[in-house]
């Protein structure tokens, strides 16, 4: 693997023994691209202001295995749309854990496209296509069995960009916090009229993480 801003894509924080664990049951055999992937976080992700410094201590668990589980999600050979997909949260996780998905990340800023482009080379995926454009300027041209959201918006917000971009019969996967069901209860409105169908909180990784990822599941209607 190359270098990116002067540091090996490897030197990784090290993950606590459970963390291990878990990546080891969620990665697979694809563990050392995960440690990879953290590195670049850690390095050039830092310095290129994709993340906070204080977050180091917190990448593996709070960020690529929280949002690699939501792999669990999806089925076989899936088309994954990833909006704002900024340090690769969710995107790149879930490429990494599942080689069968494609995932389609879009991204508006330059800086954070030209960061992702240069991961996906480092750590050879073949299963990602990058996008520099807002979500509303790629309805119509990608569509995704299941479109995913981390830290983008509210929901009331989050659905005119996220449902669009899902072909009939998919879901939304936007991963949120405490704040879910109130979120749902805001957005049910404008969910139902773009049409999304009953929203539910789902609860995933509860077998390998500590602290499981809570996700707002919204089918999206048939055509």
């Amino acid at each position: 693997m190359t270098e990116v801003a002067g540091q090996p894509s490897g030197a990784a924080p090290e993950p606590s023994p459970a963390e291990l664990a878990a990546a080891r049951s969620v990665f697979g055999q694809h563990v050392d691209s995960a440690r990879a992937f953290v590195g670049h976080l850690s390095s050039s992700g830092i310095e290129r202001g994709l993340l906070g410094p204080r977050e180091v201590p917190r990448l593996w668990g709070r960020h690529v295995l929280n949002c690699a589980v939501v792999a669990d999600l999806m089925s076989s050979d899936s088309t994954v749309v990833d909006v704002g997909s900024g340090a690769g949260l969710p995107g790149l996780a879930i490429a990494i854990a599942r080689p069968d998905l494609h995932l389609h990340l879009v991204e508006p800023l330059e800086r954070r496209v030209t960061w992702l482009a240069e991961v996906i080379e480092d750590l050879s995926l073949t299963n990602v296509t990058v996008h520099r454009a807002r979500a509303e300027q790629v309805i119509g041209d990608i569509a995704g069995d299941y479109v995913t959201a981390r830290a983008v918006s509210a929901l009331t917000t989050l659905a005119g960009w996220t449902i669009p971009l899902s072909k009939p019969g998919g879901a939304v996967l936007a991963i949120k916090g405490q704040s879910a069901a109130e979120e749902i209860e805001k957005a049910r409105k404008v969910i139902r009229k773009l049409g999304g169908g009953t929203p539910e909180i789902v609860t995933v990784g509860t077998d390998v993480l500590e602290e499981p990822t809570t996700v707002v599941r919204i089918p999206v209607r048939p055509a």
